[in-house]
């Protein structure tokens, strides 16, 4: 079974991401500060699957593989990660299709702020089953719509998380390679397939050369996970 490879991005893959709307003009963060990640999961299907892709920043490249292979080894089900190429760079498409993705070059929806997605710091895992819940009057809008077969989360029965792929029941593995901030605390809209880093590490680390990102991402994860005290 592989552990997974990291590679820079290719000036072929490079051009089809500007061709799909994955990289579009202005872009906070280019190809050339971003990695792809192959790696294998476990589908719902109970079955290895060996076609795992996803995008993001290069600091944090190691981090998101041992993420991803933490995922697989726990038997945790991903529906699929396919780039967002495919999806024409759409949000919308990705996430009705319950693809896991990360780098896509947007801001926020609905709003005139960058989104995480687009320095490559943020990870949508299984949208369908960890749905974006908005309220409007006191009711749930979700996106995906087909996400309200989630809205019971199962709390309190964690017996369920693993089988039905929900991120409550791998919060601890994001936290610890550093995208400690999960959109599933939230409170005006809950976004449970969304984790992250924070804001102002994502802006500092586009800024540096790729060693000094990582570096400052490396220091990020080792203070937010001191080592236990010896006894």
């Amino acid at each position: 079974m592989s552990s997974g490879t990291i590679s820079p991005v290719t000036q072929a893959l490079c051009d089809d991401m500007k061709k799909h709307n994955v990289i579009r003009a202005g872009a906070r963060v280019g190809c050339e500060r971003l990695s792809l990640i192959k790696f294998s999961y476990l589908g719902f299907d109970g079955a290895i699957h060996e076609d795992g892709e996803i995008m993001v920043m290069d600091a944090a490249a190691e981090n998101v593989l041992r993420i991803f292979n933490k995922l697989r080894d726990i038997r945790f089900p991903i529906a699929k990660a396919r780039l967002i190429n495919h999806y024409e760079g759409d949000d919308d498409a990705s996430i009705a299709d319950d693809n896991t993705s990360a780098f896509n070059s947007r801001n926020v929806a609905g709003t005139n702020s960058l989104s995480l997605h687009a320095y490559g710091l943020a990870i949508d895992l299984n949208p369908l089953e960890n749905p974006y819940v908005q309220f409007s009057g006191g009711n749930p809008k979700f996106s995906p719509p087909a996400g309200a077969a989630y809205a019971n989360r199962f709390k309190g029965q964690p017996e369920k998380q693993h089988r039905l792929g929900l991120a409550e029941a791998v919060i601890n593995v994001f936290a610890e390679e550093g995208f400690s901030i999960w959109g599933g605390y939230w409170k005006s809209s809950i976004d449970y397939q969304h984790f992250q880093v924070s804001r102002a590490l994502a802006e500092q680390i586009a800024g540096l050369t790729p060693a000094q990102a990582k570096a400052v991402f490396a220091q990020h994860v080792k203070t937010a996970n001191p080592p236990a005290p010896r006894r």
